[in-house]
């Protein structure tokens, strides 16, 4: 199995045509169920010039590319500075798992700095977000009949119903089975999806469904006595930090 952090990531970053306040590795190296010939996605965030900005021309806030290097398919994904704040202020968990990832490529102290901010955007309405990735996932799975989807519907709902418990964001699925009332089966799912990245799940339908539809409750439940604050309480620290920031740069 690839271990993320065993391969030389720096030349991505260095390659990139604006400077990157930071790249962490998401995905399933991040979420815990890794396979084999799982890919190495990147996230990430540049700075785009000032002037990209006040011009006539659209600026490219993000950019996407995919490639093999080594051997080993890449994802890489980075938005400019401005675009994935108000993306955290829009209750996007995925950003935040981005953000907060401990398997980190790059850092500034600009990124120290973001987190550190990041759990002032964490609010109860972040459930409908991890709630729709699970329908998303759901589906997929439902459609392909593939374990990935499957273990990605169980992943999202579990994380979504640790973070309005504890206010913290924990992607981590073998870390979630120990803290969340999560279906006993998971682990040998998750040693199966590391042989095989498109594997069929071998799983009765019925059942599994049926735990999906438990999750998707105690998600309900977990967000209705949630005490996270219905709004960001960093808004404005936020706008000082992008400002700041990007003068700076």
């Amino acid at each position: 199995m690839i271990d993320a952090l065993d391969i030389d990531l720096m030349p991505v970053v260095a390659e990139q045509p604006d400077p990157v306040l930071f790249a962490t590795v998401s995905g399933a190296h991040l979420y815990g169920f890794p396979s084999r010939d799982s890919d190495v996605d990147l996230r990430g965030v540049h700075l785009l010039p000032t002037a990209d900005l006040v011009g006539l021309r659209e600026p490219d806030e993000t950019r996407s590319r995919m490639w093999v290097r080594d051997g080993v398919e890449m994802d890489l994904v980075t938005h400019d500075l401005r675009k994935f704040v108000r993306l955290m202020l829009r209750r996007n968990g995925y950003v935040l798992e981005q953000l907060l990832s401990p398997l980190v490529v790059h850092s500034t102290d600009a990124h120290r700095e973001l987190a550190e901010l990041a759990p002032g955007v964490v609010t109860s309405h972040h459930a409908h977000h991890y709630r729709g990735f699970g329908g998303t996932q759901w589906r997929l799975f439902e459609k392909t009949g593939e374990l990935k989807p499957l273990l990605y519907t169980f992943r999202v709902l579990l994380t979504g119903i640790h973070l309005m418990r504890s206010g913290e964001v924990q992607p981590h699925l073998p870390t979630l089975l120990r803290e969340v009332d999560a279906p006993a089966y998971l682990p040998e799912l998750i040693d199966a999806k590391a042989e095989q990245e498109h594997g069929a799940a071998d799983v009765e339908h019925a059942r599994v469904a049926a735990d999906v539809e438990r999750l998707h409750s105690v998600l309900d439940e977990a967000q209705a006595a949630s005490a996270l604050p219905d709004a960001p309480s960093t808004y404005d620290a936020l706008h000082a930090f992008v400002v700041r920031t990007r003068l700076e740069g």
